[in-house]
């Protein structure tokens, strides 16, 4: 249909009682899959989501992670009750394209699991072969 998002409801009754950020579950659990392949998705809101006065703070899922996927979200006008089965936030899929970058690992990360809001490990320095970079 041309869609680039995939609707994510909230699995839970919740009033923003404050302008604080809120984590509302959505029952969804990753990884995310597309056939056969892991995908990674970035996490937005819906522009309805800002008009009704809902504020949903963007994040990225990473293609390994395997815990339930929430919506960060707070509002400026409290407060706001938002009803189970909202469609306030939206996945866009998005392909992993690290795992080709750098052939030999520089130094061996953590897998995401099913700990969200953080990191998973070092920082390290993606290279591009540029006898195949995109033309």
């Amino acid at each position: 249909r041309g869609s680039l998002g995939i609707d994510l409801a909230t699995a839970v009754d919740i009033t923003l009682i404050d302008d604080k950020p809120l984590q509302i579950p959505t029952s969804i659990n990753g990884p995310l899959h597309e056939s056969q392949y892991q995908i990674g998705a970035l996490l937005m809101g819906r522009s309805s989501s800002g008009l009704k006065g809902i504020i949903v703070i963007p994040g990225l899922i990473d293609a390994d992670f395997t815990g339930e996927i929430q919506i960060v979200t707070y509002t400026m006008h409290p407060p706001l009750h938002i009803p189970k089965g909202s469609k306030i936030a939206q996945l866009v899929p998005l392909q992993n394209l690290t795992i080709q970058v750098c052939k030999t690992p520089l130094k061996e990360v953590g897998v995401q699991g099913d700990a969200s809001f953080g990191s998973t490990g070092e920082i390290v320095c993606l290279i591009l072969d540029m006898h195949n970079r995109p033309e």
